[in-house]
């Protein structure tokens, strides 16, 4: 991860937060000395424990998004037992990732243009390298699943829901 990468302390957490709980979701920050609590990846990376999703300061707004698509992708079954690793399979981490970018257009400081450059960044891996690419050509897969679980419209467009 580069230092250009876009954080909560730069984008504010009012938006995100209030993104977040219209999907029943609790944005928390912990101080930026502080271990974040139910994160997977450690350091400054988001957790998840129930449905409190915890960040820092320094914490990346697409780590952010990533672990909120999780909570929001995931059964309500494996949302009632939630802590730290949110499980699923590869199709599901497809539509994780592909919701993680529509929520970015919902964001006015973020975008999907930002939000692609700090995945490669990050070092998320596509099939075809770039977010971009894979989002624009070889997405169908999650957008499929998305829309088969009414987590996104015909139109791809978020519908607000969580899995049931």
């Amino acid at each position: 991860m580069t230092a250009e990468v876009l954080t909560l302390e730069a984008v504010g957490r009012a938006d995100l937060a209030a993104l977040l709980e219209g999907y029943g979701l609790s944005l928390t920050t912990v101080e930026c000395t502080d271990r974040i609590p139910g994160s997977y990846w450690g350091a400054c990376e988001a957790g998840l424990h129930g449905n409190v999703l915890y960040a820092r300061s320094d914490t990346p707004v697409h780590s952010v998004l990533h672990e909120a698509c999780h909570f929001i992708c995931m059964s309500a079954a494996r949302r009632a037992g939630l802590d730290t690793d949110a499980g699923g399979d590869e199709a599901e981490e497809c539509a994780v990732c592909y919701l993680q970018v529509l929520l970015a257009d919902l964001l006015p400081a973020v975008g999907r243009d930002r939000l692609f450059a700090d995945m490669d960044a990050w070092g998320y891996s596509f099939r075809l390298g770039r977010a971009r690419d894979w989002f624009e050509r070889d997405a169908e897969d999650a957008r499929s699943w998305l829309r088969a679980h009414g987590l996104t419209d015909p139109q791809d467009r978020p519908t607000g829901a969580c899995r049931s």
